[in-house]
């Protein structure tokens, strides 16, 4: 378990990383290459961590698309892009 908490919290760094450089390359190629194949050989399953990722996007999302004291804007393209970095987490481990 301790495992696959340090794994989400990876996760989160590197689309987080993402969303800085706006390009996934660096999730992809530092994060997600290989994942599911480490999570097979080691059975756990994937199902079971792309469900985390995607508690994870709607903890995200809930934070960028709170307007409680935030100035006016419109926030559907970053929140648009955010939740597409961990679509591709969730599909990448399961």
């Amino acid at each position: 378990m301790a495992a696959c908490l340090r794994d989400m919290e990876i996760i989160l760094r590197y689309v987080t990383y993402a969303t800085f450089a706006g390009d996934a390359s660096v999730l992809e190629d530092r994060c997600l290459n290989g994942l599911r194949e480490t999570y097979l050989a080691l059975g756990v399953p994937g199902a079971s961590v792309a469900e985390g990722v995607n508690k994870m996007k709607a903890a995200a999302l809930g934070i960028v698309g709170d307007r409680n004291g935030i100035t006016p804007g419109d926030c559907s393209a970053l929140m648009s892009e955010i939740g597409g970095y961990f679509d591709r987490a969730a599909s990448a481990v399961s």
